[in-house]
């Protein structure tokens, strides 16, 4: 097998559970030394499976959106490996309401640890490949954010995930630009697979009888980060992928339309025909999930 992330050092958020530990071992199965980050006892199951079938992995529990656990988990990976090459920011939670019964703490929670919670390691990830940079040692660095067909479409009744997986995918286009000087590649997933958070949704097995294939388990996603994560992808960034069963797209999101143009400024009694002319002639937006 050609282990393409063969010892790249690679941070990966939320992974005791679900897609997170999907991508921890399959990262681990390349040959990736993989610290593993979640709030809870689950990371040290998927270091002992990890170490279990010859991999090389550690646990780091806390929380992403914390600033100061943030940049202590940098510093564990570089302490314990010598150097960091990725992270993959996996860690989200949802919850859900239609937005009249919403509460504070509900925005609040979904918002600070589905995007807060890719900052905060993505900040000090990128002040240390900043700093390898100036030192004349840049990294081959690569960043997979984790962002949501919720957060390119929207969802009814999840306006707190929709909005924080919007954030992550917006963030991943600037840092993108950004990080690029310092030898720094920035990608976004947007996976659907059957994981705690999506349960209800894809509660039955949906496989293919003639091969058992099963369309909606998280391990059909972690090749895709494992491919991104390796140095074979340092071509490739500010680019948002959707992902599921044995499929991959590359998202096209937000462009500028054809705009009406007049010399001087518009009359609101004018704009009526003008407006309905754009929007004739623009795309029909794609629905939101579950409209």
């Amino acid at each position: 097998m050609n282990k393409i992330a063969q010892d790249r050092v690679v941070i990966v958020t939320g992974a005791g559970e679900g897609l997170g530990r999907s991508h921890a071992l399959e990262l681990a199965r390349h040959g990736a030394c993989v610290v593993v980050n979640d709030v809870g006892d689950s990371a040290n199951s998927t270091v002992e499976e990890i170490v279990g079938s010859g991999g090389v992995a550690i646990a780091s529990i806390g929380d992403v959106a914390d600033w100061q656990y943030s940049a202590s988990l940098i510093d564990a990976a570089v302490s314990m490996f010598g150097a960091l090459d990725a992270l993959v920011n996996n860690a989200g939670l949802v919850r859900d309401k239609m937005l009249v019964n919403m509460s504070e703490e509900e925005w609040d929670l979904v918002v600070r640890v589905d995007l807060k919670g890719h900052f905060c390691p993505l900040r000090h990830a990128s002040a240390y490949w900043r700093e390898q940079s100036k030192n004349a040692t840049p990294r081959s660095a690569r960043v997979v954010n984790t962002t949501s067909g919720a957060g390119l479409l929207g969802s009814l009744g999840q306006s707190n995930y929709v909005a924080a997986k919007a954030g992550v995918a917006a963030l991943t286009l600037v840092a993108a630009v950004e990080l690029a000087r310092y030898g720094v590649t920035v990608n976004a997933i947007a996976p659907a697979a059957r994981t705690s958070m999506t349960e209800e949704v894809f509660a039955v097995t949906m496989a293919a009888p003639e091969s058992g294939f099963d369309i909606m388990s998280p391990d059909n996603v972690a090749p895709l980060v494992t491919w991104l994560v390796s140095e074979e992808s340092g071509d490739v960034t500010g680019r948002v992928f959707e992902v599921s069963g044995g499929l991959v797209s590359v998202a096209d999101g937000w462009q500028p339309g054809r705009p009406a143009e007049k010399n001087g400024r518009w009359d609101p009694s004018e704009l009526g025909p003008v407006v309905r002319t754009l929007l004739d002639e623009a795309p029909t937006p794609a629905p939101v999930y579950g409209a």
